[in-house]
């Protein structure tokens, strides 16, 4: 990797520091060739210090380390890309990130419809909302329509009509997150299941 330290005067770039799972920025610091070079070899990511003026390994005092997934470059090779697995939370305040947020999974827009469930569950009257009429019939109706949204979505599947079958695919997800908040669950719990299983 090329990395051109000399584009500013004081031999630093910056380097982005990104969650490998949940995607989300954790941070900004800058590396010199010496940080980049510790950081490729430890595994773990380390800065130059500013401040400090000397080379920082994130963690060495808190035991907050970032573990390096990968590292990329970007076009101009003066700008560092860090994928990391961080141990703990990243800012120096305690919080999972240094803007304050927390470091979860976003699935787009399926959490965007995770909160408007929900949003829906706590606010709405049944005779307003199809949502919350669902959760005012209780746990088994909510489960018998999943049944239903799976079996229709099989019965398109075994046709050629890629429209009917996207449409009720559409249906049997929408109606399994409505299960999943019934039933105390979110989509976050399902990608945790999921990744304890990956071998």
């Amino acid at each position: 990797m090329e990395v051109d330290f000399t584009k500013n005067t004081d031999g630093l770039v910056p380097a982005i520091i990104q969650d490998a799972r949940t995607k989300n920025v954790l941070m900004l610091g800058y590396m010199n060739q010496k940080a980049l070079e510790k950081t490729q070899e430890s595994g773990k990511v380390t800065f130059y210090s500013r401040t400090k003026e000397r080379l920082w390994t994130k963690g060495e005092e808190s035991g907050n380390f970032l573990k390096v997934v990968a590292i990329k470059n970007d076009c101009d090779n003066d700008t560092l890309l860090i994928y990391v697995h961080p141990v703990g939370p990243t800012c120096h305040t305690g919080s999972d990130t240094c803007w304050n947020e927390e470091n979860n999974s976003n699935f787009g827009f399926f959490s965007e419809l995770e909160n408007t469930i929900a949003q829906r569950r706590k606010a709405a009257k049944g005779d307003t909302s199809y949502v919350a009429s669902l959760f005012e019939k209780g746990i088994n109706k909510i489960a018998q329509k999943v049944g239903e949204e799976a079996v229709e979505t099989v019965i398109e599947a075994m046709d050629n009509k890629d429209d009917l079958f996207l449409y009720e695919s559409a249906d049997l997800l929408f109606h399994y997150l409505i299960l999943l908040q019934a039933k105390g669950f979110s989509l976050k719990d399902i990608e945790a299941e999921l990744m304890k299983r990956k071998k």
